[in-house]
């Protein structure tokens, strides 16, 4: 797995990290914070802490498949999550911070006493596409800090660590060139180059075409929803495009 390794092992401890903020951000909203609307349309700030718990649930889900042979569905029904997630939302900021924080250890205990054979076992996401369960790992990490954004509570794409920055923003663009060119909606004919690290994403680009360009971190930020396309520079300038919904069905498998 080369380098996949070194990074979905990475993101063991950094996931972990990043639902503790998660955590400690939900103990300390009020009661009239939770209820106001998050990021997310139709979610509160409820909801949104709601779905980072269960979240972790249902990746373990998968963990458990990949160890035990036994297919387990991520969650049992998109109705069912919807209404697990609605039954949470209204709760106190104790019981979704307590929430958030047991449900990542248990989640972090299934990781880290996965038997090494079982990592490589194919599992499947909700939306049906299958995977190895390593990158089960790298989903979590996805859902965390996105999701950390979504709470519209003092944190944002300026504030994800450096780490996730940098895989995010490698697997997006890579995930992004190798979808079908109807899904790329307004970002067709583009080119999109990050001017720190130099990686770049052709999406039907030919010499002469449109161009968008800005740090890894304002990329990531605008091609995953988080953000207005602040800090991208467009070549020839007009308005930011509005990226296909994030993040994509990963390319490799």
């Amino acid at each position: 797995m080369g380098d996949a390794v070194e990074t979905w092992r990475l993101a063991i401890g950094e996931a972990d990290a990043g639902a503790e903020r998660v955590a400690e951000r939900v103990a300390r909203l009020t009661e009239h914070e939770l209820r106001a609307p998050s990021a997310l349309p139709g979610w509160t700030r409820g909801h949104v802490a709601t779905h980072i718990a269960r979240n972790a649930d249902s990746l373990w889900n998968l963990l458990e498949w990949a160890r035990t042979g036994t297919m387990i569905p991520q969650y049992p029904s998109l109705e069912s999550r919807v209404a697990d997630i609605e039954a949470g939302a209204g709760r106190s900021a104790r019981e979704l911070a307590d929430d958030v924080r047991a449900t990542a250890a248990r989640f972090a205990e299934q990781v880290r006493t996965m038997p090494d054979e079982a990592w490589n076992a194919p599992v499947a996401a909700m939306a049906g596409w299958k995977h190895p369960a390593w990158y089960t790992v790298l989903r979590r990490w996805h859902e965390v800090e996105a999701h950390h954004a979504d709470l519209a509570a003092g944190y944002g794409p300026a504030d994800w660590p450096e780490p996730y920055v940098r895989w995010a923003l490698t697997s997006t663009l890579t995930d992004l060139a190798a979808l079908p060119a109807e899904q790329w909606g307004e970002l067709a004919g583009y080119r999109i180059t990050a001017t720190d690290s130099g990686e770049s994403a052709g999406l039907g680009w030919t010499a002469g075409g449109p161009e968008a360009s800005g740090s890894g971190r304002a990329l990531l930020g605008w091609l995953s929803g988080r953000s207005d396309g602040a800090g991208v520079t467009l070549r020839p300038d007009g308005p930011v495009p509005v990226p296909p919904p994030w993040p994509h069905r990963p390319s490799g498998f």
